[in-house]
């Protein structure tokens, strides 16, 4: 016959189990957060490659633990106030592909820092017990066990809830980053300077313009014995790149925009009676300004 106290402690069981898996959800919350948090607040790379780039990241990021993400997290987004400010985002990308970087980071006061570095480790610890020591930790088969079991189950929620909220806080601001820098990106003056390689004074950076990294593409395509007709790359970047123009860079034929850019060797070649203009890549084109 089944006694009082064997209804109660069955009862505290099913409890102490909805209160652990409300803990397992809450920080199961907080590990997707955090993993995209990391995947997205930082990226560098050739501006034609920047998807992939972004997917690797996100890959990498999934097979993380929490105690690797917090560790991540501390010193790469979330970091102390410094005298000196942070050097610029760099790349390392070859200096004649276009390339972007992109860095967004949470600076707190020593203080505050010291206190979110503090209470994340605690949070790991926190998780790590959950996950691999509960049942060491209380005995769920007897009605004492089983209420301290729950008492440290609901302490344990409240402490995931405010470390969750305080997540949720910096990813909304760093949302509200991502959305202006998305703007930004999405505006014409960046892509004429970023894509087009043109500044608002109408200068051309020539290494990082696009229309010579259409060249580059054209040659690749059509070259022979090392050289490429000026004509035919001209046709194919149009038929591509339709708003890769000379006019755009304040040329007045291909054959002005191959020279311009100091990047190609320019040379014309008597074929079959005909005078054609042909290019090619000169070998310190890299350092080429």
């Amino acid at each position: 016959m089944t006694t009082l106290s064997d209804d109660a402690q069955q009862t505290l069981q099913r409890e102490v189990q909805r209160l652990l898996g409300r803990c397992l959800l809450r920080l199961q919350q907080y590990e997707r957060l955090i993993k995209a948090m990391m995947a997205h607040h930082e990226i560098s790379g050739p501006v034609h490659a920047l998807e992939a780039v972004q997917a690797a990241k996100i890959d990498n990021t999934a097979g993380k633990t929490l105690g690797t993400l917090v560790g991540d997290l501390l010193g790469s987004y979330v970091v102390p106030v410094e005298i000196d400010p942070p050097g610029k985002v760099t790349t390392s990308s070859p200096e004649d592909v276009p390339s972007f970087a992109m860095k967004m980071q949470l600076s707190l006061p020593n203080a505050d820092f010291t206190r979110v570095k503090r209470d994340l480790k605690e949070l790991v610890l926190l998780r790590n017990n959950l996950v691999h020591h509960f049942i060491d930790q209380h005995d769920l088969w007897s009605l004492d066990g089983c209420r301290s079991a729950h008492d440290a189950l609901v302490l344990a929620y409240n402490r995931i809830d405010i470390h969750f909220e305080e997540l949720r806080g910096w990813a909304e601001d760093m949302e509200k980053s991502r959305r202006f820098l998305a703007s930004v990106i999405q505006s014409d003056m960046f892509r004429e300077q970023v894509v087009n390689g043109i500044a608002t004074d109408s200068t051309v950076t020539w290494p990082a313009a696009g229309v010579v990294s259409a060249l580059r593409e054209a040659a690749g395509e059509l070259a022979v014995d090392g050289w490429a007709s000026v004509a035919e790359a001209s046709r194919w970047i149009t038929e591509r790149y339709s708003d890769y123009l000379p006019v755009k860079y304040g040329c007045s034929s291909w054959r002005q925009v191959v020279h311009e850019s100091r990047i190609f060797e320019l040379r014309y070649f008597e074929l079959d009676g005909k005078r054609s203009a042909r290019y090619r890549e000169k070998l310190n084109s890299a350092n080429t300004c």
